[in-house]
């Protein structure tokens, strides 16, 4: 959402004013930071332990208070976070306009991923304004709804964001980590936090990960979410294992840097569907179904799920096959080409503009 913010900020005709929940804190101020950016407003709602229903009800009563004291003309928000789904849905509730960033998304299976496919569909469902990634993504909107409203093809701003980070991050970027990648073996970042993977899905996760980390050319490197529900079961299953380093998570800077210097990126990840395949990189997803087909389409992403063995069977594909690999890591870019937060500035410029000229 930062560049968004960047490109609203720009328009003076607007007066953007950015709330956080303060949900992983430190996560939170590095990437502030890594954009030159700060929140106006920081509910500080995230405690310990806390449900789904805790942070919809947080989340809700308190961005009800925020309208009431701000009284914005539209409320922007993005993905498919619970926050997200409550805080449209609050502002539906006080009668403001709501803007979806990244509207349009479809696995078409309510439980997968879970809950965001709801909480998704759940925003679309209020929003005036849905700025969508893709044309499959408009024509999924389209296809659920009649009524009135803008649909906007603009790109994904995730791809702005990490097309403007990767301009800036070298290999220098990793020096400071808890390890360092070794030069002489094939990287392997893993990222994992799905709440549909909790339980079983994590073990065998790990257990597909051990089997990648058996080879003596591989390294891999998984910056563990901070949910007690995902780190309790991967330290327990691969802390101590040759060639697997756990560590703490990293700020985008550094994300972005690793990204960039891996060989293979395996991943549940949202976000990460799209970034990889923007810097070039295999992306292998640890999930049953996806919300971006388009990065199926292009050949460079694939599902795995969570099968130990097809997870092994794939990333070794990838390191033992090169043409194999030189056909999955390339640069392909089915989310837009980085402009797409200017594009949302220019919508909701000219709504600003339309409004006042009616007032």
């Amino acid at each position: 959402m930062l560049p968004v913010v960047k490109a609203l900020r720009a328009r003076a005709d607007l007066d953007p004013v950015v709330v956080v929940t303060g949900q992983h804190r430190e996560m939170l101020d590095q990437v502030f930071a890594a954009f030159a950016e700060r929140p106006d407003i920081d509910l500080e709602l995230m405690s310990a332990g806390q449900t789904l229903t805790d942070i919809t009800v947080r989340v809700l009563a308190r961005m009800a208070e925020v309208f009431e004291q701000q009284k914005p003309d539209l409320v922007l928000v993005h993905g498919d976070t619970t926050t997200a789904m409550a805080a449209a849905l609050a502002a539906f509730y006080a009668r403001i306009p709501v803007g979806h960033v990244e509207a349009g998304l479809r696995s078409h299976d309510i439980t997968r991923p879970w809950p965001e496919e709801y909480n998704r569909v759940s925003v679309d469902a209020v929003a005036d304004f849905c700025f969508a990634p893709t044309e499959t993504s408009a024509e999924n909107l389209r296809r659920e709804s009649p009524r009135e409203r803008t649909i906007a093809v603009t790109g994904n701003t995730g791809i702005d964001a990490v097309l403007y980070m990767a301009g800036l991050v070298d290999e220098a970027m990793l020096e400071d980590l808890e390890v360092t990648p070794a030069a002489d073996k094939k990287l392997v970042l893993v990222t994992g936090h799905r709440r549909e993977s909790f339980g079983g899905g994590f073990d065998r996760i790990c257990d597909g990960i051990a089997r990648i980390a058996a080879r003596p050319d591989v390294e891999v490197i998984y910056p563990v979410h901070l949910n007690p529900q995902v780190r309790g079961v991967v330290m327990e299953r691969l802390g101590g294992l040759p060639n697997v380093h756990l560590i703490a998570p990293v700020d985008y800077v550094r994300m972005v840097a690793l990204m960039k210097r891996a060989d293979i990126i395996l991943t549940d990840s949202g976000g990460i569907q799209e970034e990889g395949p923007a810097l070039g990189k295999p992306v292998l997803v640890m999930r049953e179904v996806t919300e971006r087909p388009e990065a199926l389409a292009t050949g460079v992403v694939s599902l795995v799920g969570t099968d130990p063995e097809l997870i092994h069977r794939e990333v070794s594909r990838l390191l033992d096959e090169p043409d194999y690999y030189a056909g999955r890591a390339r640069p392909v870019f089915p989310y837009g080409d980085g402009t797409a937060a200017e594009k949302i500035a220019d919508i909701i410029e000219a709504y600003a503009r339309k409004e006042r000229a009616a007032a």
